[in-house]
This record gives structure tokens, C-alpha cells and sequence, in this order.
């Protein structure tokens, strides 16, 4: 009798430190998607500065380069399809886009010495490039986010649990290709 006692106790034993560990996971699992959702919110908050900022930019530079057409309609038509991506791989794709476009503008600027002496065009510059330098960030934290859900879901035992919950793997925010040819210096 007293082994059988043992024996139950035994076995809700590790009833319950399977269900704690259940438990566990999910909270896990729940709290890597949010921090994952949180990311992506941060990721839009900085894109959405940038998105804003580009207006006031074409039009400070269209004042000085007035025969540079194609140039604004290939900025205009990338913001176009940055408004209209969703989910992480459409978003980077758009951006890249819109990034590429940004640098032909800029290249533009280059043969007006006066829109690059201006103060207005100077400030949008300093912010565009900060706002740059944020995109990374919250690019880089979103990513990291991704990589620790992605983890627990498809790693043995916890992936048992995420597959009960319906938890999916989260796709990645593609960084913006490497250029094809290194810049080339010249002294």
C-alpha cells in the first residue's frame, strides 16, 4: 500500500512539474511575441519619420533643381510603395527602394553648390541621416527579436508547446543590400 502511495505521489509530482513547465514555455513564448511586436512597432516609428521627412526634402531640393523630373517621380513612386509594403520582407524591399532613390536625389544635389549650402537642406540632411542611423538600430533590435522567438518555437521540447498555441516563426527585416562595386578612392 504504501508503494502505491509513493507511486502517486511520484507521478503528481511530475504531473504538476509538467504542467509548471508548460506553463513556462507559453509565458515565454508570449512574452518573446510581444517583445518581437513591440520591435517592429519601433522599427515603424523610426520608418515613418523618415517617410515624413521626405516630402519637406523634395521640396527644398526641387526649388534649386527644377530639371531633375525623373528623379522626384523615382522618389515619389518608392515613398508610393513604402506606404503600401506590409509585413518585415515587404517593408525592407520598399525601403531599400526608397533608400536608392534618396541616394539619386542626393546625387543630384551634388551639382547645386548653392541647395547644398542651404540651411533648410542641411537640417533635413542631419536628420535624414540620423533617422538612418536609427532605422539600423531598430532594424538590428527587431531582428534580435525575431532570432529568440524564432528560437523557442523551433527548438525541442518548447516547439511542442508553440505548435499547440499556434505560435509562427516571425519572417526577418532584410537590411539593404551591399553595393555591387566598392567605392573607389582617389587621392
Amino acid at each position: 500500500m504504501e508503494f502505491i502511495l509513493l507511486v502517486c505521489f511520484i507521478l503528481l509530482g511530475l504531473s504538476v512539474a509538467v504542467v509548471m513547465w508548460g506553463i513556462g514555455v507559453y509565458n515565454s513564448l508570449v512574452a518573446l511575441r510581444n517583445d518581437t511586436e513591440n520591435a517592429w512597432a519601433q522599427v515603424d516609428v523610426v520608418l515613418r519619420r523618415r517617410f515624413d521627412l521626405i516630402p519637406n526634402l523634395m521640396e527644398t531640393v526641387k526649388g534649386y533643381a527644377t530639371h531633375e523630373k525623373d528623379v522626384f517621380e523615382h522618389v515619389a513612386q518608392a515613398r508610393a510603395m513604402v506606404s503600401q509594403a506590409s509585413g518585415p520582407a515587404a517593408q525592407g524591399q520598399a525601403e531599400n527602394m526608397l533608400t536608392g532613390a534618396l541616394k539619386s536625389l542626393f546625387a543630384v544635389t551634388e551639382a547645386y553648390p548653392d541647395l547644398k549650402a542651404n540651411v533648410n537642406f542641411m537640417d533635413m540632411q542631419k536628420q535624414l541621416a540620423a533617422t538612418e542611423g536609427m532605422i539600423a538600430f531598430a532594424r538590428q533590435a527587431y531582428n534580435d527579436s525575431v532570432l529568440a522567438l524564432n528560437t523557442v518555437i523551433q527548438i525541442f521540447p518548447s516547439n511542442i508547446i508553440a505548435n499547440r498555441y499556434n505560435f509562427v516563426a516571425k519572417e526577418y527585416y532584410p537590411a539593404e543590400p551591399l553595393a555591387v562595386e566598392a567605392p573607389k578612392v582617389k587621392f
